[in-house]
């Protein structure tokens, strides 16, 4: 094994590794609560005709709760408590308070003045999911190769030189939540501390404040990009960032947004009376039925037959729905014909379902006729139902498709490549952390109040711009992602509670994908394009 890690000065498809000498005999175990480790390697990657030399920091940083009281030594209290990825019961007079190892993996290009050189931070959602979906399928030195939108074959896999890495223009640190990938959480009362909205934004805010005082880079341009769930989290750490820690962000990046879990397509069944989610979903149901051939007359063209579809959802559709049971029958039938159209689900099934259809009744019911189900994180992608008289699927076909890939790639290249982990579980789903997390939010009110309510982030983000009036943010989404319709994110941006003069300061963006956008290499491309240039726009020169 030793003659394989002094050997890897090997050339992985167009990107170069070679390791310094101190982390070249062994690979990094994780870190404990109580002495990160860090692991350094050196690469160059290849984009187009020029080289790009970097060097790679695989670590971890500590985190404390967000009422840590730092006048105490955390670390004599805790040098004899074991590792944990869940509560410490601690039954001994001294208390350990909780803390957090958070893992991270940071891609620095080697250029003199690096202290001016934009820096984004990286996070996937969940809750409860690490970072290796967008670290190993967006904008990192490589990525895994994804074409088409059915299942992988079984490995080997294939991990590609990253021609849309963002390299060139920023440095990149993507970083897992507490309790997940290499991230570890100990302590009393920990999962209380960081399962939850508030705890979990808190403890990205100070790693985000730790990185930049370790690496000298509070004069770096400074951006976040979240996903799905992280978007969520995006919208509290830029407010926390700018109102405890007095840090103002250039710019946001938002790829498959939720801000306010009330709009949520998935869930809305539980909560009759709430009608907005069906509105919002159906453009997503619109296009994922034009994709598969599915409506009963196919549009030639996507974008012109979406916004046709949005003006229904946001007039007629939304009107129909607000009646109640005070619509007549005709109108119910009319709309309802309306939705066929729109959907290619049945006249019958839409009636029986009161013109309310939720994520996963579409996914399952779409294309019964030829015994599959649709993926929910995208739809383009498609597998055999597992239960064809059911009502919703029982699994995500592109989740399925591609997680094979990600979490055997990455596995391999975080201990071969940049020598982590050693034999340490990497969790990249914490089930523990998802289905304990506290949803409730401390939502900041003006004059510094506070009120505490179930997920919605909109009040958050708005008091970032309209205390950063400076602050640029980019939303981007996918026209086939159920997860987090695209319809819906628009929504959010156009309803935050801010001047009609900062809404120039929100710039939109969809593409012909589901969730994670980057899984096609023409829209990573695209991507990638939108947010170079979003980053230069930001900058001030």
């Amino acid at each position: 094994m030793l003659s394989k890690l002094l050997a890897l000065g090997t050339t992985l498809t167009g990107i170069t590794f070679s390791h310094l000498p101190a982390h070249a005999t062994t690979t990094a175990p994780v870190a404990s609560l109580t002495a990160p480790a860090d692991s350094v390697s050196t690469g160059t990657l290849k984009l187009g005709k020029q080289l790009i030399p970097y060097h790679t920091v695989a670590g971890t940083l500590l985190i404390h709760g967000q009422h840590y009281d730092d006048s105490h030594d955390v670390l004599k209290q805790r040098h004899e408590l074991p590792e944990s990825t869940g509560e410490h019961k601690d039954d001994s007079t001294t208390k350990a308070p909780p803390v957090a190892s958070m893992f991270y993996t940071a891609y620095f290009r080697d250029v003199a003045a690096t202290e001016k050189r934009p820096i984004i931070f990286f996070y996937n959602g969940g809750p409860g999911s690490a970072s290796v979906w967008l670290h190993m399928g967006s904008f990192g030195p490589l990525r895994v190769s994804t074409p088409g939108d059915t299942h992988l074959p079984a490995p080997p896999y294939s991990l590609i030189n990253n021609q849309q890495s963002l390299l060139d223009i920023a440095d990149l640190v993507f970083i897992d939540a507490p309790g997940t990938g290499f991230s570890r959480i100990n302590g009393t009362d920990a999962q209380k501390e960081f399962y939850s909205l508030d705890g979990d934004a808190a403890a990205f805010t100070h790693f985000i404040t730790q990185f930049l005082a370790r690496y000298h880079r509070f004069n770096s341009p400074r951006y976040l990009f979240g996903e799905s769930y992280g978007t969520l989290r995006s919208a509290v750490v830029a407010n926390k960032l700018a109102q405890d820690e007095s840090l103002d962000l250039n710019g946001i990046i938002l790829l498959s947004q939720i801000l306010s879990y009330d709009n949520d397509p998935d869930g809305v069944t539980l909560h009759p009376g709430m009608d907005l989610p069906y509105v919002l979903a159906l453009p997503t149901y619109a296009a994922t039925a034009w994709y598969h051939h599915s409506l009963p007359k196919q549009p030639k063209e996507l974008k012109t037959f979406l916004k046709e579809v949005e003006h229904f959802a946001s007039t007629d559709y939304l009107l129909a729905l607000q009646q109640g049971s005070d619509l007549s029958d005709a109108d119910k039938q009319k709309i309802a014909e309306t939705l066929h159209r729109y959907t290619g689900i049945s006249t019958s099934y839409i009636l029986r379902a009161n013109l309310r259809l939720s994520g996963g009744m579409f996914e399952h019911e779409l294309l019964q006729d030829r015994g599959l189900t649709t993926g929910r994180l995208d739809t383009r992608y498609s597998s055999p139902s597992i239960d064809p008289l059911g009502k919703e699927p029982l699994y995500d076909a592109q989740s399925s498709a591609l997680s094979s890939a990600y979490l055997s790639l990455f596995n391999d290249y975080i201990r071969r490549d940049l020598h982590y982990g050693a034999e340490t579980p990497y969790l990249s789903i914490s089930y523990d952390a998802n289905n304990n997390w506290d949803t409730h939010h401390d939502i900041p009110l003006p004059g510094g109040q506070h009120a505490s309510t179930t997920p919605n982030v909109m009040p958050d983000l708005a008091m970032a711009l309209k205390t950063n009036p400076n602050l640029k943010v980019m939303l981007n989404g996918g026209y086939y992602d159920m997860a987090t319709p695209y319809y819906q994110g628009v929504y959010e941006m156009k309803h935050l509670p801010i001047p009609a003069s900062l809404q120039k300061n929100i710039s939109f963006y969809q593409y012909p994908v589901g969730h994670m956008v980057y899984v096609d290499q023409q829209t990573l491309q695209q991507l990638h394009d939108n947010v170079a240039a979003f980053i230069q726009n930001s900058v001030s020169h």
